[in-house]
Order: structure tokens, then C-alpha cells, then sequence
């Protein structure tokens, strides 16, 4: 304390300064200098000495500098959380990486994922690339993807794939792989050593999936290279009603699911400006993450306003260009158009917060597919008024005929704290126009009913809600034809009814 007071005392000099001085001083425009006193909405009061900050205003300098860099790590980290909550959570139902899950009696609420349905099959793997090169034999007819740790599009199998729809083999190398690449094999390169494999079957509903799970585990198979001469039998695991969490922490939590993809893959893959800001607060490849008291104050504090960022941005968003129609509350993060969320040049960041903290699975064939073939996605968490679902109400929504699916459509809803299935009475946690009994309007369309209890004689067009439970609605239209691009054709909002 005795250097600072007399600094400060050394101020006073300045009374004596040489007119020269005090002319060139003046002549200093104010915008490059620092006043000796500053008042901040956010800090308070910030005090300088000729422009040196005090060390009480250093000591709030770098715990907001601190505050800022673990805020930014979350928001921008979201995809890479995301995805080792991904690999967290599938391996954490027994299987080991590179072995294969299938929801072989379809998706229900005891399994935590970001927005799944329960009208198509999925089969899924952790595929490690960590021991060497992996072959993935993949059946005729499938639709499926792959992502990596840092949630950026590896490739597509199927008919968005090379192999055309047709089925093959692919050969995925590991991060700086330089070995040899024998012929025979569709071959997929990727930065990381875990990545993820996400395919989807749709079942004929007179059959359901038993079929087309066969028909699966006849041809799909995934095993090392070093045993392509003789391979593996595969192992399948029945995903089906088995409760686990695949969702990434929104607390503290969060920096250690962080701290697990940063040890594991390899050194800067997930780029320098990531990965200087995860090493401005204490994740560093190689080196313990072991916050001290204040940090850990820090990092809490960070998480919960990032998490209530992320919240505002996918059930707030205050863009208009996130929404398809000017006069409905459907919206999508993928409305520019961009799987990387790139509009003339610039990272749309809020469109990529946005749909990594609501949804998975990132793929190009997700923001335009051609018509009558793949999915499109819209979604809402109000009403026609604005207003918050709420499950105490009662609402309809109609779908005016003819909708433009060229396979079918569904409806499934989430839940406002998981953005998972809400979990209800109702297995299916959703509709489709395959139920059976379903009642169509006179002009094609539908009506459905959300609510606590079903409207009586419409059972069948009624999604079962929990009261003082939040929820959002997603539609999908599988095979969109061109009504849905060229927009002559809206889905209605959702009204209360009275």
C-alpha cells in the first residue's frame, strides 16, 4: 500500500509541469486516454493513475476477463459438449466403442437425446479410431451420418453418400494417418479419433421394426482394419427403454465434459481461438484441470449465465431470420441455409447456439434436401400469442391440407429442461399420420389436440401433456415437396382452446 499511496501522491506534480508539457498533454485526444475515475454498469467503479488501473480495478479486470473467456468456452463449446455427451452417454449403457445400438422397439423417454423420434429406428456408435483404421459395412437402402468430436460433418452413408444408396464398405483413418489405404473402401477422413455414427431405419407400420432390424444386423458390421481378412462378428445392443443421459451438463459440470474431449483427441483439433480461450481458464491437453476456489466461483457463475443464454437464443430468439413465416412462431436455426452456419462470410453464432443446445445430428442434407426425399424440421415453444406452452392447457393445431409429405409427417414433443421426449402416459411422447385411427379434415389436413386430457371422441388425434410441465412441438415432414419450400403452404400456430 505504501507504493500506491505514493503514486498517487505523485500526481501532484503534475502542477509543475513545463508548458510545453501541458501543451502536448492537451493536444492528447480524449478517446486513446483513461479518466482517473470510471463508473461501469457491470464493475462499478474502475480507478487509474494516469491510466494504470488500481489493483483493486486489475483484481475485477481478470475475474471479468475469466468470467467472460469461461462464458465464451460454453457458448461456443456447446457442439464440442454436446458430442462427449453423446460418447458419454451411449457408452455408458455397457457397450464398448465401435460396438452398435439400435432402438430395435423404437425411442422412448427413459433415453435423454436432443430432440429423437419415436416413428423411425435409429443405430448408432461410438466408432474409435484411436488403435487404427475402422471399416464400417453398411447395408443397402440406409440413411446415415457422421459427425466428429467437434461436431462438424465427417460424411454421409446411403443415398446421400457415395456409395449412392447402393451399401458398402468404408474406411475411416485416424487424425494424421499415414499409412497404407487398400483398395475396396469408400474412404472417410476425420480430424478426431471418436466420432459419431447416427443412421435411421423407418419401419412399415403394419410390420413395425422387427424386419427391417434384421435385415440390419445381417449386413451391418464394424470392426479394425488389422481384421478385415477375417472379420468380427458384430455386437448389437438393444437401446430401447434403456435409461441414459446423452445430454451435456448446464453447470459446472460442463468444463470437465470439456476437459474430456481435450485430453482425449488430438492437440489444437478443436482450433487455436478455442483452444486458447479453454486454456485461459485451465484446460490444457496433458495438464490437470483443477480449479481453485476463486476459478471454480468463476466457472460457475460463467455456466449459469451461458446456460441462460443458450436457453433465451433456442426459446427466444430475437432474430427475425430464424423464422419461416412472418405472421407464425415456426422457426429453425437452419433457415440461412448453412449446416456450419455461415451467411455471406460470417459465423451466424446464435444460429449454431441455438441448434447444437436443441438438437443433434449435423449434416447438409439437413438444411435443404431435395424435394420428396430426406426430412425438414421446424419447431415452437408458443402459442399463437406468444405465450409459453404450458402443459395445464389445451391446444390445437392444424395442419392444412394436403400437408406436402411425400412419406409422412409427424409431431413429437419436448420437454423445456431436457429438450428431450416429455415423459407422459403416452409411450410414443408424440403423433404421426401413421397412427391408427387418426381423423383427417375434409380437405386432407389435420387437427391435433396437446393437452392434459384428450378432447372426447378425438383420442386419436390427441399428444398427451403434463400440467406445470413446459414443453416445445417439433414437426417433421418426411419426403417435403415443393409446397413446404416455396412457402404456399403454413402450418397453423397453436391455439388455446377454451
Amino acid at each position: 500500500m505504501m507504493v500506491w499511496k505514493s503514486i498517487w501522491a505523485s500526481t501532484f506534480l503534475f502542477l509543475s509541469l513545463p508548458t510545453a508539457a501541458q501543451e502536448f498533454a492537451a493536444d492528447v485526444p480524449e478517446s486513446v486516454t483513461t479518466p482517473d475515475v470510471v463508473e461501469t454498469y457491470s464493475l462499478g467503479t474502475l480507478e487509474f493513475f494516469d491510466g494504470m488501473p488500481s489493483p483493486e480495478t486489475v483484481q475485477k479486470a481478470y475475474d471479468n476477463l475469466d468470467l467472460i473467456r469461461a462464458t465464451t468456452v460454453f457458448l461456443d463449446g456447446i457442439p464440442i459438449a454436446a458430442m462427449e455427451g453423446m460418447f458419454r452417454g451411449l457408452l455408458s449403457t455397457g457397450v464398448n466403442t465401435n460396438e452398435i445400438l439400435v432402438t430395435e422397439d423404437l425411442f422412448d423417454a427413459r433415453g435423454i437425446w436432443l430432440t429423437p423420434n419415436t416413428t423411425t429406428i435409429y443405430v448408432t456408435s461410438v466408432v474409435d479410431t484411436t488403435a487404427g483404421p475402422i471399416v464400417l459395412e453398411i447395408p443397402p437402402g440406409f440413411l446415415a451420418l457422421m459427425d466428429n468430436a467437434a461436431f462438424l460433418y465427417v460424411t454421409d452413408f446411403g443415398a446421400l453418400g457415395p456409395d449412392k444408396g447402393e451399401g458398402g464398405k468404408y474406411l475411416l483413418l485416424p487424425p494424421e494417418y499415414d499409412g497404407e489405404v487398400p483398395e475396396g473402401y469408400f474412404v472417410v477422413k476425420s480430424p478426431t479419433y471418436y466420432n459419431w455414427f447416427l443412421g435411421r431405419l423407418t419401419p412399415d407400420p403394419a410390420e413395425g421394426p422387427a424386419p427391417v432390424v434384421a435385415a440390419l444386423k445381417e449386413k451391418m458390421n464394424i470392426y479394425p482394419l488389422s481384421e478385415a481378412g477375417n472379420p468380427p462378428a458384430e455386437t448389437f445392443f438393444n437401446l430401447s427403454g434403456v435409461k441414459h443421459n446423452t445430454v451435456h451438463a448446464n453447470n459446472i459440470e460442463f468444463y470437465n465434459e470439456m476437459n474430456g474431449a481435450v485430453q482425449r483427441e488430438p492437440e489444437g483439433v478443436f482450433g487455436p481461438e478455442m483452444t486458447g480461450a479453454l486454456a485461459a481458464i485451465g484446460i490444457k491437453k496433458g495438464a490437470p484441470f483443477a480449479p481453485g476456489e476463486r476459478m471454480t466461483r468463476i466457472l460457475t457463475e460463467a455456466a449459469a449465465i451461458a446456460n441462460a443464454t443458450a436457453r433465451s437464443i433456442t426459446y427466444a430468439g430475437r432474430d427475425p431470420g430464424i423464422y419461416f413465416y412472418e405472421d407464425r412462431q415456426w422457426n429453425s436455426p437452419f433457415q440461412r441455409q448453412s449446416h456450419v452456419f455461415l451467411e455471406d462470410g460470417a459465423r451466424v453464432l446464435d444460429d449454431r447456439t441455438y441448434f447444437h443446445y436443441m438438437a443433434t445430428g449435423i449434416t447438409p442434407a439437413m438444411t435443404a434436401p431435395p424435394v420428396g426425399s430426406g426430412s425438414v424440421y421446424a419447431m415452437t415453444a408458443r402459442d399463437i400469442n406468444g405465450d409459453y406452452l404450458d402443459g395445464s392447457k389445451t391446444y390445437s393445431v392444424t395442419l392444412p391440407g394436403p400437408v406436402p409429405a411425400a412419406n409422412f409427417w409427424s409431431f413429437m414433443m419436448y420437454s423445456g429442461q431436457t429438450r428431450s421426449i416429455l415423459e407422459t402416459d403416452m409411450r410414443s411422447g408424440g403423433i404421426d399420420s401413421n397412427r391408427e385411427g387418426i381423423k383427417a379434415n375434409d380437405d386432407g389436413g389435420y387437427t391435433i389436440y396437446v393437452g392434459p386430457e384428450a378432447p372426447k371422441g378425438l383420442e386419436s388425434n390427441w399428444v398427451q401433456t403434463i400440467p406445470g410441465k413446459s414443453f416445445n412441438m417439433m414437426l417433421r415432414l418426411y419426403g417435403p415437396l415443393d409446397p413446404w419450400f416455396d412457402k404456399s403452404w403454413k402450418p397453423g400456430d397453436f391455439v388455446l382452446v377454451e
